[in-house]
């Protein structure tokens, strides 16, 4: 499947010069019951992934209950970031793992958090940089969430080098300069924080100046369907 596919197209009313040609907005999980949440968007991050793997009956009925076209991330084992990245049998376990789900979904996304303590230096940059070019084998997206050690921009060249995303937070951080961006949006305040109008309206305002040919928007906090709403009407969803 293309990376082309993996994003909702803007309606034809909605596109403006300064507007990426190709935007998908979604959440971290289901916040609501799937039934809903498939009614209003068409992509989410798939949460479970990272700490279980979600029971065969849960993802046989997502894929039955999702509309055509939706799209699923996963969210890699935490035993990955534990391991700091760095190759042997437990990573090889987990992404086998994780590749088990990717097939019955039908998702070639996945989604690797650092843990708060992976720092910036070198050895760490040359383990992510490898073990990023490797998963890229097996998945078409690929995007990472550095720690919050590391400078947004220092992420997005090691993604640039292996053909990988690099997520960063555009309200605290501003946007990303590559054609293909991936925000994910953990609240103002931390995840139990929801964002006031001004914030989705200044998040808009990101969106429509930010010069990406794609770009994913991905609402973390706890009001994430109501806030990820709001975002996509001022966009034009």
């Amino acid at each position: 499947m293309s990376t082309e596919s993996k994003y909702a197209s803007l309606s034809a009313s909605s596109v403006v010069r300064s507007r990426p040609k190709m935007v998908t907005v979604g959440c971290a999980g289901f916040s609501v019951p799937a039934t809903r949440y498939f009614k209003e968007y068409k992509f989410v991050e798939v949460q479970e992934t990272h700490r279980a793997i979600p029971g065969p009956g849960t993802i046989r009925r997502w894929r039955r209950e999702a509309p055509e076209g939706f799209e699923f991330a996963m969210i890699g084992p935490r035993e990955i970031g534990q391991e700091t990245f760095r190759g042997g049998k437990v990573i090889e376990t987990a992404l086998n793992t994780l590749g088990e789900v990717a097939e019955k979904l039908d998702s070639r996304a996945a989604v690797f958090l650092a843990p708060p303590e992976f720092a910036p230096n070198r050895a760490n940059k040359a383990a992510l940089r490898e073990f990023l070019i490797g998963v890229k084998e097996h998945f078409e997206i690929v995007v990472f969430e550095p720690g919050p050690s590391w400078k947004p921009d220092d992420a997005d060249n090691l993604a640039e080098e292996s053909d990988t995303l690099a997520s960063r937070d555009p309200l605290q951080h501003g946007p990303s300069k590559r054609d293909v961006a991936y925000y994910r949006l953990p609240g103002p305040a931390g995840h139990k924080s929801r964002y006031e109008d001004p914030a989705i309206e200044k998040l808009a305002e990101l969106h429509e100046t930010a010069g990406h040919t794609d770009s994913t928007y991905v609402f973390t906090n706890v009001d994430m369907f109501a806030d990820g709403k709001r975002f996509k009407k001022l966009i034009g969803q």
